[in-house]
């Protein structure tokens, strides 16, 4: 049985002492525990062994005893006294004497925790990757390696020249110093003009001659692998490591392990990475902050760019925000006045971006009736000039054939029979099958009419490549997307050829393609959702970005009813007035980012109990609860900024008070929602 320790109590604080504190200097450790309670998301003290003395250091990963049971922790600090009127518990063990939560990302857990109201730990299971213990121990006993470090005569000080304030910014973090950016790249003029990520890997040199490091996050592993390798190519002799949760448990832990040790300054990952422990942090980065993919899936649910932001703010790092459309919430930055906007001069822009057209209903009349045609006659004229003098990127919002299909005489949508999910079709007669849960349906017939005939709703990318392929027999065609069938495709030569290609899975073409079309708008920018039409913009630059320029005959044709206002930043190439436009719409109408939002979603009975315990801030209030799915309700929490940390405390501190009262059912808390 435990021997209580011997404590002085000196004004409610009470000093170990001794023979169990007997050689240690610092015998308290408070420890983060790992468990899942809101209540319980504070540091417990414990007692230091004198034979763990060396070992449980600040950040170390230890287990502890707790609630009658082992768990898992992290040592935040060491001190000599403790508020705790009992005996302390010892630490049972140091799983590894390796400090794997450094003062500075344990702190950047706290404030992302309380800016989600969420708990520590489930930010920090972010940060810190699982221990891989035969990695750890390879990593440590292998030598450093050489780096030549960086000087300014590594600068090439040309990628930033064609944008307004870009060498001011890049000279700036040369200089030390963290300039904040938000930044609209403009599409290659040339083959060997610089790009977007000449311009990164020139802001990363610049920041290292500082003697600070480097942080990059972007959304998709296939741009990981672009910046990384820019990067390498810019950066001789200074390593650059890749982290990404998808590499496994041993490739992530010593990508991470490369970070800890300072073993490698630049750092180049997905969404995980913004928490990575790089030393002397001078600079992040985060490619296409727009991208929902880089929203975390689990609790409490943190973006990527906040991540950083906050990181920025707390290690006095520079930022740099780039994307080819400015998302809304970098607007409000700008705004604001945190960040300034690095853009290139409208002559420049007009000089650089491809022709872009949007042709409407009454452009189209003199068509007749294939106006209504998925590809009118314009567009198979674009493509038909554009391939006598290269390649042709054709964007689908669907993967697949026919993704959602319906009955041919009632146009009902035709639904699986075991699970109501919807039926497609994978191929020309093929079986309709259930994107659910994976059923064939060889003998579907429609419960309205008993129709047994379908028809397409939704044309996806295979069957627009097969449309295409029998329009140009003579001409290659390329299907490129997240499909196992045919894969992405990284990029394609400048020989004519038609590229059929899912958003975010189009390849780059060797000197940029000839033409685009863009089709389905509709399907992106028409949905019943706040950033629809953000998200439908950004897709249709991110392509459009890959097309020559119009000196160079480059022609880009948006198709398929798409919203006016998206459409038309588009055409004019200006994705910072659409995003100032967008913002202006959300600040009259007190929507995110302009007022802090959280969505309670549960059962009615969890729900409730929350917002009885919620204690709003001033201006704060409730919508709903309404219907949410077939047993949960959901509620939206609303507040102006200058009240969102406290907005978000009440909503921890309310769920703290369920989890303490062990109320039944589970809340799900999401600060700032995708959907509303």
């Amino acid at each position: 049985m435990q021997q209580p320790a011997l404590l002085d109590d000196v004004a409610g604080v009470r000093t170990v002492s001794g023979a169990e504190a007997a050689g240690v200097a610092l015998p308290v450790a408070r420890v983060a525990v790992d468990v899942p309670l809101p209540h319980l998301d504070r540091p417990f003290d414990y007692r230091v062994p004198p034979e763990l003395d060396d070992a449980a250091q600040p950040g170390t990963r230890v287990s502890v005893r707790f609630a009658g049971k082992e768990r898992s922790g992290f040592v935040l600090e060491r001190v000599a006294t403790t508020d705790h009127h009992g005996a302390l518990v010892p630490i049972r063990r140091v799983v590894s004497n390796l400090p794997v939560l450094t003062p500075e990302v344990a702190a950047l857990c706290r404030a992302v925790a309380d800016r989600y109201a969420g708990t520590l730990m489930d930010v920090v299971r972010l940060a810190v990757p699982p221990r891989h213990a035969t990695t750890e121990k390879a990593v440590l006993e292998a030598a450093a390696p050489d780096r030549t470090g960086m000087t300014a005569a590594h600068i090439p000080g040309t990628a930033w020249d064609d944008y307004v304030g870009g060498p001011a910014y890049v000279r700036r973090l040369a200089a030390g110093e963290s300039p904040r950016a938000v930044w609209s790249p403009l599409p290659r003029h040339e083959a060997d003009a610089p790009d977007r990520l000449a311009a990164i890997a020139e802001a990363a040199a610049a920041t290292l001659t500082s003697g600070r490091g480097v942080l990059v996050v972007a959304p998709a592993a296939r741009d990981v692998e672009e910046l990384t390798e820019a990067l390498k190519a810019a950066l001789p002799g200074e390593p650059v490591v890749a982290l990404q949760a998808d590499h496994g448990p041993s490739r992530r832990y010593r990508a991470f392990l490369q970070v800890l040790t300072g073993r490698a300054r630049v750092v180049v990952g997905t969404r995980a990475a913004a928490f990575a422990p790089v030393r002397r942090l001078g600079l992040v980065v985060c490619w296409d902050d727009g991208d929902d993919v880089l929203a975390e899936p689990r609790s409490p649910y943190p973006h990527a760019r906040e991540v950083l932001t906050l990181r920025a703010a707390q290690e006095q790092a520079g930022v740099l925000l780039a994307s080819w459309a400015r998302s809304v919430e970098s607007a409000l930055l700008v705004a604001s006045g945190w960040a300034h906007s690095v853009a290139a001069s409208r002559a420049t822009v007009r000089e650089r971006a491809p022709r872009v057209e949007a042709p409407g209903d009454v452009d189209l009349a003199r068509e007749g009736p294939a106006a209504g045609a998925r590809i009118p006659r314009p567009a198979w004229e674009l493509v038909r000039k554009a391939l006598e003098h290269g390649p042709v990127l054709v964007q689908v919002p669907r993967a697949g054939y026919l993704p959602v299909v319906a009955c041919q005489r009632c146009r009902e949508p035709a639904r699986c029979r075991e699970c109501h999910g919807p039926l497609q079709l994978a191929g020309r007669g093929g079986v309709p099958t259930c994107r659910w849960c994976g059923r064939p349906d060889r003998t579907w017939a429609c419960p309205t009419c008993r129709g047994t005939e379908l028809r397409a709703r939704r044309v996806g990318s295979a069957r627009t490549a097969e449309e295409l392929g029998r329009a140009f027999p003579k001409v290659p065609v390329v299907l490129s997307g997240a499909r196992a069938d045919h894969g992405v495709v990284r990029e394609v030569d400048d020989r004519p050829r038609v590229v059929v290609a899912t958003p975010g899975a189009e390849p780059v073409a060797r000197g940029g393609y000839q033409g685009a079309l863009l089709l389905d708008a509709a399907a992106v920018s028409g949905r019943q959702e706040l950033d629809a039409e953000p998200e439908a913009l950004r897709r249709w630059m991110a392509a459009a970005a890959l097309v020559r320029p119009a000196s160079a005959g480059g022609r880009v044709m948006l198709l398929g009813d798409p919203a006016p206002v998206p459409a038309q930043a588009l055409v004019r190439w200006d994705p910072a007035g659409f995003a100032e436009r967008e913002l202006a719409q959300r600040q009259e109408l007190r929507l995110p980012p302009a007022s802090r939002m959280a969505a309670v979603c549960g059962t009615s009975r969890a729900v409730a109990g929350l917002l009885r315990h919620l204690e709003l801030p001033d201006g704060g209030e409730v919508l709903g609860p309404v219907p949410w799915s077939q047993d949960e309700v959901q509620a939206l929490v609303r507040s102006d900024l200058a009240q969102g940390a406290r907005l978000t405390r009440a909503l921890a501190v309310a769920a703290a008070v369920r989890s303490a009262h062990k109320e039944p059912d589970p809340v799900r808390i999401q600060v700032d929602p995708p959907e509303l």
